[in-house]
């Protein structure tokens, strides 16, 4: 005979479905950092914190490091510039946002749901 929870369990996975995202072959989301206009671009991942502020100067707002209580949580501080936002692990860029232009989804009209 077989147990309730077998049975259970074989049902489960039988009734189990799931929605299949199809995109185009070659199709690959455009990342922040070349969505930025060339002129006045953003920070580079690895750039330094002086390498930065040499760049684009003083930041108009910097917060204080949050994290940097262990080796596995490094402190990570962010430097708020007009325009665009930069995020520090250390002292080097992990990356760089402007948060009222989000990157556009490539090739929008080439998805489908299966």
């Amino acid at each position: 005979m077989i147990k309730p929870a077998a049975l259970l369990s074989m049902l489960a996975v039988m009734s189990a479905q799931a929605e299949e995202l199809v995109m185009p072959a070659g199709s690959q989301p455009t990342p922040i950092a070349t969505a930025a206009p060339a002129s006045g671009g953003l920070p580079d991942k690895g750039e330094s914190m002086q390498a930065v502020s040499r760049q684009f100067g003083e930041p108009r707002q910097r917060h204080a490091a949050v994290g940097g209580d262990s080796p596995r949580h490094p402190p990570i501080t962010r430097w708020d510039y007009d325009g665009f936002s930069v995020f520090f692990e250390n002292q080097h860029v992990i990356h760089a946002v402007r948060p009222d232009a989000p990157a556009p989804l490539a090739r929008r009209d080439g998805l489908s749901g299966g």
